[in-house]
């Protein structure tokens, strides 16, 4: 048997988790994919390898798979959409028929909701076989709405309904933060994404613990509540003002430089959960592979830097692929990779950049400010774009059913 990479990763701590970052509802289509372009020496290992992360029989008969959970957003809900596009076409059509008076977007979200649930069945019987521990799937609030409390908190408490195994996802503004600790009262799971800094992990932190104290006075079950604190690896270093400040001070940063400064603002965020024995876990995400091609070294820095910490790894179909092709190119890990820190030299050199200041001293921002952050204003726009082509996809559909029962 072939190990993969991510598993060969999660054997370096048993608390490591490999999660799914789209919905399962893409992966037998991605996985009939990525085994038609394998190469034929590849193609039986990398079968096993992606049988064992997710089987759709064989949860339904065991409640086990390889993936410990599965994260999705706006952009992976429309690819999830585009999978199928006829099924769900229909399926807005017939929304659309049975409100005939209601708007696109409540339509919208109607079927997003739907999306979320299909993809949360999937893998229920992982969630109730382990008791909550494994089988979440994020659903994410509208990206829209990043600074609307009462529009989160709405739309969060509309998905956690959806079934029990939702774990809402809200973003890192300070007013998601406010609804991360109410969705936290009252017992329900939450993952915090467009999180990039360390005053984020820590607003993040007190505000599931405001949350839990209020949950535990209240007599709320926590027994299968659980939290994570997403790192979007790549995004910090590459989509914000890192690069721009850098060349504007006459600092040259190599692209080893950006990766470990992005590692060191992770190390330091879960050291300080770890110091102060907080419940969240840190999830890791946005990884990358530097890949030279055929008989040249591999490497992936974002998973084999933080090798040996109880992280949660979610992973994309992309990044999942990237690794087998270069899995015979890539060092072991090694399970003390979490202790190593970055040389006080390139820490004090990134300090110099304002950018890095904001993401990795503890004062760095105030909530204020989380949502003016260049990555997060980035990485919001994207999510906020894949959502409007979503609520295109509706409206097209509406005005066809509409348009034809007239």
């Amino acid at each position: 048997m072939t190990l993969h990479v991510l598993e060969k990763l999660a054997a370096t701590n048993p608390d490591c988790e490999i999660w799914f970052d789209s919905s399962p509802l893409v992966f037998a289509s991605w996985k009939r994919q990525v085994l038609t372009n394998a190469p034929a020496e590849k193609r039986a290992s990398w079968d096993e390898q992606l049988t064992r992360f997710f089987d759709r029989a064989d949860v339904e008969k065991t409640g086990k798979m390889g993936f410990r959970g599965v994260t999705t957003n706006p952009p992976l809900l429309l690819q999830a959409i585009q999978d199928d596009p006829e099924f769900w076409m229909q399926e807005i059509r017939r929304i659309a028929l049975e409100k005939p008076k209601a708007e696109v977007e409540e339509i919208y979200w109607d079927i997003y909701l739907d999306v979320v649930r299909r993809g949360a069945e999937m893998i229920r019987p992982v969630w109730d076989k382990s008791m909550g521990k494994y089988g979440l799937v994020s659903g994410q609030v509208d990206p829209r709405y990043v600074a609307d409390f009462d529009k989160m908190l709405a739309q969060g408490l509309s998905l956690a309904v959806v079934t029990s195994n939702v774990m809402v996802k809200i973003p890192g503004s300070k007013e998601g933060y406010q609804v991360i600790e109410e969705l936290t009262a009252r017992g329900i799971s939450t993952n915090n994404t467009t999180s990039f800094t360390v005053p984020q992990y820590v607003e993040c932190m007190n505000a599931v613990s405001r949350g839990l104290e209020r949950a535990k006075k209240a007599g709320i079950d926590l027994s299968r509540w659980r939290s994570v604190i997403t790192h979007m690896s790549a995004r910090l270093g590459n989509i914000g003002d890192l690069k721009a400040q850098a060349e504007a001070r006459g600092i040259v940063l190599s692209g080893e430089e950006i990766l470990l400064g992005e590692m060191a603002v992770l190390k330091r965020a879960y050291r300080y959960g770890k110091e102060k024995g907080h419940p969240s876990k840190m999830l890791q995400c946005s990884m990358r592979v530097t890949d030279g091609g055929p008989g040249q070294a591999a490497s992936s820095w974002h998973i084999e830097k933080i090798a040996g910490g109880d992280f949660v790894y979610t992973c994309p179909p992309s990044y999942i692929e990237q690794l087998m092709k270069a899995e015979d190119r890539l060092p072991a890990f090694d399970a003390k990779a979490i202790d190593e820190d970055a040389s006080p030299e390139l820490i004090e050199k990134l300090r110099k950049i304002p950018y890095f200041r904001q993401a990795y001293d503890f004062d760095g921002m105030a909530p204020d400010e989380f949502k003016n952050f260049a990555a997060f204003v980035a990485t919001a726009a994207e999510f906020a774009g894949a959502t409007r082509k979503t609520v295109d996809f509706v409206a097209r559909a509406i005005e066809s059913a509409r348009l034809n029962a007239a």
